[in-house]
């Protein structure tokens, strides 16, 4: 397996431009997420690395070799579609071995390598059935077998679970990261769904109109968003944004909402005039006795927790908390922060403040 590198890479198509000098590097072994909204330029990044689309400029490096100008069949990777590519006149075994038969191997040796890589992925009893007459899940299966059984440098999927239903993208979306962490290979994986990303990636790059707007891992992106639109994009519901302004005392940022004042633990860079605060519905909760107050507009009954709606005076509010907490459409309530979870950007261009605590894992594109 290997490094994978990206730098400066821009990629152009007349007028449009599709990806925009992104950067970043993914390590060997890891299970990387490039995520993003339709044609944000995620699918072209991949390309880009899989040598299906060639870089208007910048370096892609795969194990160390400079490879942004050679095809596709010179960089030992493995590319599994959304719509699975397989050839429907051929039995499941036969679809599996094609990469190995066409690079010349005996047929007993692909055999036993097919076979091998069947019991790996629960497949044996159907490699002699036609691809046509299986299931989604099964033509994924073999769609993967047909990728791994060669031993490439690495992994790349391109929405390889679009195509299943919600109950049965979940089921395989484990049976992926089981499989990786088996064999420990470079994968990198394309999805517009969040929820998958944060489940199954290492790291995670986060895209918007082909510019890299986050890269770190799941848990720092979540809890410390670069932009406006990571914060937005990433979390169901997603981030709170209440529009104020700001003033700095030493050695901390004060929020003053209304009559009330929230003490940010620590200095925010550029922390002055209008500012957004954002934080995450699960952050907050209900107190009648707080001073900074809302008017509830609406409830979402979601089995052990329920989302609740508020109208305050410097936007709408989402409060994740417990169905057992009592919430009534038109009560007026008072509305805690947890300080330590709040993040702050620049209402004008969207970038978050950086604090000593975060600057580490806020990476902007």
């Amino acid at each position: 397996m290997a490094q994978i590198r990206i730098e400066n890479v821009r990629k152009e198509f007349g007028a449009f431009t599709a990806v925009q000098s992104s950067t970043f590097t993914i390590e060997d072994g890891e299970f990387f997420m490039l995520l993003g909204p339709s044609g944000c330029g995620k699918t072209t990044t991949l390309r880009m690395m899989a040598g299906l689309e060639l870089p208007t400029s910048g370096e892609i490096f795969i194990d160390g070799e400079e490879v942004g100008m050679k095809p596709a069949r010179q960089r030992d990777i493995a590319f599994v579609f959304q719509m699975f590519a397989l050839y429907p006149h051929l039995n499941v075994g036969k679809n599996i071995s094609y990469p190995l038969i066409s690079q010349g191997m005996a047929k007993l040796e692909a055999k036993k390598k097919v076979h091998e890589i069947a019991e790996i992925l629960g497949i044996t009893d159907i490699l002699d059935k036609r691809v046509g007459g299986l299931s989604g899940g099964d033509r994924q299966r073999v769609a993967l077998g047909r990728a791994i059984v060669r031993d490439p440098k690495a992994f790349f999927m391109d929405e390889p679970l679009g195509a299943l239903d919600a109950e049965f993208r979940e089921h395989m979306s484990e049976e992926l990261r089981a499989l990786h962490n088996r064999m420990n290979a470079t994968t990198v994986y394309v999805t517009h769904d969040q929820l998958e990303a944060m489940q199954m990636g290492d790291k995670i790059v986060v895209m918007n109109h082909g510019v890299v707007e986050q890269f770190g891992a799941p848990q720092d992106i979540y809890d410390w968003p670069a932009t406006k639109f990571v914060a937005q994009f990433i979390g169901s519901p997603p981030m709170n944004f209440l529009d104020f302004d700001a003033s700095v005392s030493e050695g901390s940022t004060a929020v003053t909402l209304e009559s009330a004042s929230i003490e940010v633990p620590e200095t925010r860079e550029g922390a002055s005039g209008a500012i957004t605060l954002g934080v995450r519905p699960e952050h907050l909760s209900l107190d009648d006795s707080a001073a900074y107050r809302g008017r509830i507009t609406a409830t979402e009954y979601l089995g052990t927790t329920q989302i609740v709606t508020l109208d305050t005076a410097n936007g709408e509010l989402k409060v994740r908390m417990s169905s057992e907490e009592d919430a009534r459409v038109g009560d007026q309530t008072g509305i805690t922060f947890d300080p330590r979870t709040i993040s702050l950007f620049n209402s004008d261009t969207g970038q978050a403040l950086r604090s000593a605590a975060n600057m580490e894992v806020l990476a902007y594109g």
